[in-house]
């Protein structure tokens, strides 16, 4: 069964860490709902058993704004 993939434990980083900076800033906020869509979307792509180049091209989608957020966030504190 498909799950949600684990932003926080990539980024190295806790939740409250995140949740904290995201508050003070805007644009981090908006790429963390974005990768929760994008996120999601990936797993309804999985379970609903896509085709495999859907699901590269969500996955994909998924790891662009993960790297803006890597961005975004700056060098680990």
């Amino acid at each position: 069964m498909p799950v949600p993939h684990d932003l926080y434990q990539d980024l190295k980083r806790s939740k409250e860490e995140i949740q904290q900076k995201r508050t003070k800033d805007p644009l981090l906020d908006s790429l963390l709902n974005k990768y929760s869509q994008a996120d999601a979307e990936v797993v309804k792509a999985e379970e609903a058993k896509s085709n495999d180049d859907t699901v590269r091209k969500l996955k994909e989608a998924r790891l662009l704004v993960k790297d803006k957020i890597v961005r975004q966030l700056g060098p680990s504190s």
